[in-house]
């Protein structure tokens, strides 16, 4: 199993939430999240100056079978990229189990 950790534009959660649906990734976990990145230069919005040093974004956790990384992965990317400084980045973490409090259960079944 695979723990993704995905940190994205606030702008493109329903994008890639909708996306992640379309290929089979029902669940997942998210909040909202603020950081510092590497865009240096405030932004002018009618007339106020804005810093873009402390940015907005929503975490995404989201845990996997192992042969469902790669799409989960792709996917993401695919619907949350603008090609611009700040788009976010992805963690793939190795889990070693899970289980289900309700039964129980243990391993990739806890997934569905």
């Amino acid at each position: 199993m695979k723990k993704i950790e995905a940190i994205i534009r606030k702008s493109k959660y329903t994008a890639v939430k909708d996306a992640l649906h379309e290929v089979g990734v029902s669940f997942f976990s998210y909040w909202d999240v603020t950081g510092v990145g590497n865009e240096k230069e405030g932004h002018v919005y009618r007339g106020v100056s804005y810093s873009t040093s402390d940015i907005q974004r929503r975490h995404l956790s989201i845990v996997v079978n192992d042969d469902f990384e790669e799409i989960t992965v792709k996917t993401i990317i695919k619907a949350s990229s603008t090609g611009q400084v700040g788009d976010g980045k992805i963690f793939v973490i190795d889990i070693k189990d899970a289980y289900r409090i309700r039964t129980g259960e243990k391993g990739n079944s806890t997934l569905n």
